[in-house]
């Protein structure tokens, strides 16, 4: 995979990534591929919002209450099959092309922005 092309720091800080804290994680059988629901709280100011992850490869529901992640909150919502996607969480590949949830090596509050 090579690097994308030059973007500008104005361009970077418009892509507006902060961390939440999984309060809520359910199977999402109507997704055409495996994926779980979740809902995220971002603290205050932004709130707990929802996403659809393809996730379950290496996490349970279950497994992932509690679990820092980084998300992009400011996309527009993406309905997908019954469910309203607010959010798009964060993750890289692993050698087998499975996604890895990326969150801080040490808690944070939630709502911080990557910088």
């Amino acid at each position: 995979m090579s690097i994308s092309e030059p973007i500008t720091f104005a361009d970077f800080e418009r892509v507006d990534i902060r961390v939440g804290t999984i309060v809520a994680a359910e199977p999402f059988p109507e997704a055409r591929k495996p994926a779980i629901k979740l809902r995220i709280d971002f603290g205050d100011a932004i709130g707990v919002k929802r996403s659809s992850a393809q996730i379950t490869d290496h996490y349970t529901p279950e497994a992932l209450v509690g679990r820092q992640v980084a998300a992009v909150v400011n996309f527009p919502p993406r309905q997908i099959g019954p469910f309203m996607s607010e959010v798009l969480t964060l993750g890289f590949p692993d050698s087998d092309g499975k996604v890895v949830l990326i969150g801080p090596s040490l808690a944070v509050p939630n709502g911080g922005k990557l910088f």
